[in-house]
């Protein structure tokens, strides 16, 4: 299937940021190719065929990469055909760890820490133990960490276990043009707030700011008269912008210096974000807790103290929008998913 060229894994270091780890933030930021491509297809080409109940996904409500494919999973209706695991928001040494569940254990896969499916695909691979990462449940083995094709994947492959209604996140006739826009929301946004929040000098920070704000001024200009970024529906353009927009104010504008102005300052931004937020499928899957828990205590290096603020005041998210106002058909001929699967709900803690 043609696709976008491959983006580089977010959590592929040496050793995962976490607790007890050299401190995030301390080196220059880099970003390497996932190590584990695999890929379940409807042919199973890769040796892992699409079917029912034989995967497990695993993710951090935190982590803006693994949010894409939690927002996929409930927007197509996968949930009876993929089961979710939630990962504590901190690391520790270990990597991601299964401390959400009773006795610290996933009740499915029976691991205590996510690097224990890496090491049963392969001992001593050369890289960290990152998230969403997709589990064979009957080895136990990891399949893939590639968190960019995972998603297109689930448009495209996982189509015989879409729920009825499910819309089309990647239609054919706009995929070079869902493709392009991803690319340069990946490399000025998703990217960008990284490169400038682990900048070790002023020359990198200024790098990685001037492009991203530019970016965002551009996009604003492209939102101000349609209300997706392709076509009058959802895409996968949107969700991958949403994941970056809806931990802007929280934790990269002041966590990560990415401060010209706050993503409530801009009325174009404010208001496409807050649609999809009001979506189902988008903000019923974030958790505002995890998400400043992780960047505020986990990345060491830029906040040694591991004080996390109590602001900002996240009421916002619920007031109206007006998108409706420029049309559009959020899902497209299909319809909305229904309530959140029980067990999977974000608890009020995270909620506004």
């Amino acid at each position: 299937m043609p696709g976008p060229a491959p983006e580089p894994s977010p959590d592929s270091a040496p050793a995962p940021d976490g607790v007890g780890n050299r401190p995030s933030g301390s080196r220059p930021f880099t970003r390497s190719l996932s190590h584990f491509a695999d890929r379940v297809t409807a042919d199973g080409r890769d040796g892992w065929p699409v079917a029912a109940g034989r995967y497990r996904l695993v993710a951090s409500r935190a982590c803006p990469w693994a949010s894409r494919a939690v927002i996929s999973r409930r927007l197509l209706g996968l949930e009876d055909a993929l089961s979710l695991a939630i990962v504590d928001p901190l690391q520790d040494e270990r990597s991601w760890r299964f401390t959400l569940d009773p006795d610290g254990r996933d009740p499915v896969l029976g691991i205590r820490f996510l690097s224990e499916a890496y090491d049963a695909r392969e001992t001593g691979y050369p890289g960290g133990v990152s998230v969403p990462a997709l589990v064979d449940v009957p080895s136990g083995k990891l399949v893939t960490n590639d968190f960019q094709q995972l998603t297109l994947d689930f448009a495209t492959e996982w189509t015989a276990l879409h729920r009825p209604g499910a819309p089309d996140l990647y239609p054919e006739a706009r995929r070079a043009e869902i493709d392009e826009v991803m690319a340069d929301v990946y490399r000025d946004v998703n990217n960008g707030v990284y490169r400038a929040g682990f900048a070790t000098d002023q020359d990198d920070y200024d790098a990685a700011f001037g492009p991203l704000f530019d970016r965002l001024d551009r996009l604003a200009d492209r939102l101000s008269d349609r209300r997706y970024l392709v076509g009058d529906t959802l895409t996968e353009a949107d969700i991958r912008l949403f994941t970056t927009l809806v931990r802007f104010d929280p934790v990269y504008h002041g966590h990560f210096k990415c401060n010209r102005f706050k993503l409530a300052e801009d009325p174009v931004l404010w208001a496409y974000a807050k649609d999809l937020f009001q979506t189902p499928g988008f903000g019923d899957t974030v958790d505002f807790r995890h998400i400043k828990q992780h960047y505020y205590r986990v990345h060491t290096g830029i906040n040694p103290t591991g004080i996390v603020p109590l602001g900002p005041d996240l009421s916002g998210w619920l007031t109206p929008h007006h998108r409706e106002e420029l049309g559009g058909r959020p899902f497209g001929d299909g319809t909305p998913p229904g309530p959140v699967r029980p067990g999977e709900e974000v608890p009020p803690s995270g909620r506004p």
